[in-house]
């Protein structure tokens, strides 16, 4: 690991200035996914703002009924709240899915929508990656690739967004709110939050230099029964071949979003009016502009079994 300094911030405000004024900074709250990679020497930063005694920390009623998340609340305190539980079940059954105890302890809600791929020609220095250094070109391309993705990727890249959390996030509508080194503040809509690779994978979200999120939004309840499959080589401590997160009225409308597929958590509105079709509507419509290669077409059809699995459950699990 190279040497960095070090700062603690005490507002927000103050945080995303100081990250504007020192080249190369970065957030630090959990740490859970930037020190395992500063240690790879994949991210290098030279100035390190803990933003981890911010406040920021509550989860509120607003206004209009939903609710108002800090972005350093812990995904385990997240997952337990009385009122994600009852109202937002998709979310904590989502985030009870990902890592480990341990990791859900230290682990935030900003961090968790930062975190970075796990394609494993990304982890290995030797190998070229254009996420890592822009137009070195991307070895995954031609390489191994089951766990890769299979729809909005594009030639520069095929990794995928790993978390499970922002996959349940981008299905209940969940909006960013963030604040920017000159003190504006502005909300990014989940679904605008994650970017597509295109000819820039280095560029992975909306977050302009320096601005720090500040809060996650989530809508008022829209009810249904909540569900989030998760699809993995094994049954604990590991990311997703492919998940689904779904929120589905008794009428047979809903909302379903797909992980371990895409850049970003994968959910086409169009895809939603074909629920009372079928799975394979659905996943047709989703996936219409897929584009798998051989080691990792078996994810579209993965896909479709786990949402008719879904849909084929008896209406019960709505508790949290």
């Amino acid at each position: 690991m190279q040497s960095f300094t070090y700062e603690r911030a005490q507002t927000p405000a103050e945080a995303a200035k100081a990250a504007a004024e020192r080249e190369n900074a970065k957030f630090i709250a959990g740490g859970t996914n930037l020190l395992d990679l500063m240690k790879l020497e994949i991210e290098r930063p030279t100035h390190l703002i803990d933003v981890g005694r911010l406040g920021l920390k509550e989860i509120e009623d607003t206004s209009d009924g939903g609710l108002r998340i800090g972005t350093l609340v812990s995904n385990t305190a997240l997952s337990a709240h009385p009122r994600v539980r009852r109202d937002y079940a998709v979310l904590t059954r989502a985030i009870q899915a990902g890592a480990s105890g341990q990791l859900r302890n230290k682990a935030t809600t900003g961090g968790n929508l930062l975190q970075r791929t796990r394609c494993p020609y990304f982890y290995d220095t030797n190998m070229p990656c254009n996420k890592r250094q822009p137009g070195a070109g991307c070895a995954a391309q031609g390489g191994y690739s089951r766990q890769l993705g299979v729809v909005g990727v594009s030639d520069s890249c095929i990794a995928t967004y790993p978390g499970d959390m922002a996959v349940a996030m981008r299905v209940l509508d969940a909006v960013v709110e963030t604040i920017a080194p000159d003190g504006t503040e502005r909300r990014i809509p989940i679904a605008d939050f994650h970017r597509l690779w295109g000819d820039t994978p280095h560029i992975e979200n909306a977050l302009q230099p320096g601005e720090l999120i500040t809060h996650v939004t989530l809508p008022r309840p829209i009810g249904g029964r909540h569900v989030y499959r998760k699809v993995r080589d094994r049954a604990s401590y590991a990311f997703a071949l492919v998940s689904v997160a779904a929120v589905l009225q008794p009428d047979g409308r809903g909302r379903v979003a797909f992980g371990g597929v895409a850049p970003k958590p994968w959910r086409m509105p169009e895809a939603d009016a074909e629920l009372p079709r079928g799975a394979k509507a659905v996943v047709g419509r989703a996936f219409a502009d897929a584009r798998p290669t051989e080691h990792n077409r078996f994810k579209i059809a993965l896909a479709q079994r786990a949402l008719a699995g879904i849909l084929s459950d008896a209406p019960a699990q709505q508790e949290g």
